[in-house]
């Protein structure tokens, strides 16, 4: 039998970590390429710190206004949350005290554009997205998506108390990155999300269409990531290493869309979290070595 979790990693869970790190790892890629040295450590740990609360803070909420959705469905149904171990107001406790405590880090430690921003984000996502368009629309994911491209932005506002175009380009890649990467989740996970009752795509319109929309999303998004260069906010080493990894997701998003099946779309959601890690990481490597 497997052990039961303890209160604090239930509590831990209720923040998404993996969707957390991958949020604070692109906001830290936008504090360094926010400034042509070292950006000031203090505050990178210190933003770090802040994004991290309140984005845990937000995934808190989504889980609290989800907690009967996410019981209907195998992925989440362990939840603390879901089985009722963790009550509605210990919830809500919880995201006041570590969200408020991430506005606290921000405001005085950081700036407090950072916080605003920050709580923005906050209200997009906990709010605007899981409440009013996740269970309205099957285009919640690409309306929704402007909250969870903010990291970026997010991170340079830290470092430089400004959010400048190349910031939100950044966050644009983000935005457009996101319905292929969570569609390709979807495909796979249709017959949850069925029971959940979200109009999510493939459940809405069907698994080739969804096939489709991942492709051309695909195209722009490769497309996107060139805007960079073309600009002149990055070099060679990053126009090289983004037309390589996008070449990669076109290859995955065409087999999806030709010939569908499970593995291939679990293979073309893992790889997209591969994707913007490394596409983030060669605009830091290409920011210090440009050529």
């Amino acid at each position: 039998m497997a052990a039961h979790p303890s209160r604090i990693s239930q509590y831990l869970a209720l923040t998404k970590p993996r969707v957390t790190q991958l949020a604070v790892f692109c906001s830290v890629i936008g504090m360094f390429l926010a400034t042509p040295d070292l950006p000031d450590w203090h505050l990178v740990i210190a933003a770090a710190a802040g994004i991290w609360l309140l984005a845990g803070a937000a995934f808190a909420i989504n889980c609290l206004v989800e907690r009967e959705i996410d019981s209907r469905m195998a992925r989440t149904a362990r939840r603390a949350s879901a089985q009722g171990e963790i009550s509605v107001q210990q919830i809500c406790l919880f995201s006041a005290v570590i969200g408020g405590a991430g506005m606290w880090v921000l405001y005085f430690l950081v700036n407090p554009l950072t916080m605003w921003l920050t709580f923005a984000t906050f209200i997009g996502y906990a709010v605007i997205y899981t409440i009013l368009l996740k269970p309205a629309t099957p285009q919640n994911i690409v309306i929704g998506g402007l909250s969870g491209a903010m990291p970026p932005a997010l991170g340079w506002a830290a470092i430089a108390n400004d959010v400048p175009m190349q910031a939100w380009l950044l966050v644009l890649i983000i935005f457009v990155w996101t319905p292929p990467h969570f569609w390709a989740l979807a495909l796979y996970r249709r017959d949850d999300y069925a029971k959940s009752g979200l109009p999510m795509l493939p459940i809405t319109h069907g698994m080739k269409f969804t096939g489709l929309h991942i492709w051309l999303y695909t195209i722009v998004l490769v497309a996107t990531t060139a805007l960079p260069f073309v600009v002149r906010m990055s070099g060679l080493i990053y126009l090289v290493s983004a037309m390589g990894l996008g070449g990669v997701f076109l290859y995955f998003s065409w087999q999806l869309y030709q010939h569908y099946n499970d593995l291939m779309a679990r293979k073309t959601f893992t790889f997209s979290i591969i994707y913007l890690s490394l596409l983030f990481a060669a605009l830091l490597v290409d920011h210090y070595l440009k050529f």
